[in-house]
């Protein structure tokens, strides 16, 4: 500034301000401090339509048995962990519990690469909980199917477990007992389908 010239300003705005701009905004805010938020008028927000996977609660009740399979089978198979989805018997089969089964692939920080098998029970029950019955019988079932070994087995429902179920999953997998019990409540479902919109509407829940 001090040769007082014209373009000195222009430099500062367009060259000087810009490569400096973050820093000084990064260290104008302390943690006590408000952010700033944009200049938006709240009515025209509230008008508008959400975007996004927000988590929604789904209407299960459109589904059956058999549809509530079909969509366990898409949403597994949609995602890239997971390989050779099968759907294995036929709904309500005599099965003891295996509905689907896939390969789930684990993968370490050193680059090092290895499957496990994995068993899939649906259970579409809107009117009950899952209860520790129920999830101490699949783990037993559990023991006696293969080979392959079943490493895992994922009970996935509509509905919600039973408080007995949750703490019989967790102390039967905190002993090392096999195979290793994941419960798949509706809350969980629906955060898996909020992020792939296009399986939920392929089945009528949007």
């Amino acid at each position: 500034m001090r040769f007082s010239q014209g373009q000195d300003w222009r430099d500062i705005v367009a060259f000087d301000w810009p490569a400096v701009r973050a820093g000084i905004e990064a260290k104008s805010f302390g943690d006590s401090d408000p952010l700033p938020v944009p200049d938006i008028d709240l009515g025209q927000a509230a008008s508008g339509s959400l975007t996004g996977a927000a988590t929604l609660a789904l209407p299960w009740e459109l589904l059956n048995d058999d549809g509530f399979e079909r969509l366990l089978y898409d949403l597994l198979r949609d995602i890239p962990e997971h390989q050779n989805v099968e759907w294995l018997m036929q709904t309500r089969a005599p099965d003891r519990g295996r509905d689907l089964s896939m390969d789930r692939v684990l993968r370490d920080g050193s680059g090092g690469v290895r499957t496990e098998r994995v068993i899939v029970q649906a259970k579409h029950w809107r009117s009950r909980s899952v209860n520790a019955a129920a999830v101490s019988e699949t783990a037993t079932a559990g023991k006696l199917w293969g080979p392959p070994l079943v490493r895992g087995i994922v009970i996935a429902t509509s509905g919600r477990f039973t408080a007995d179920a949750v703490s019989w999953a967790e102390r039967h997998n905190s002993e090392g007992n096999a195979p290793y019990i994941d419960l798949w409540p509706d809350s969980r479902l629906e955060t898996l389908l909020a992020q792939r919109p296009h399986i939920a509407a392929a089945h009528g829940l949007r």
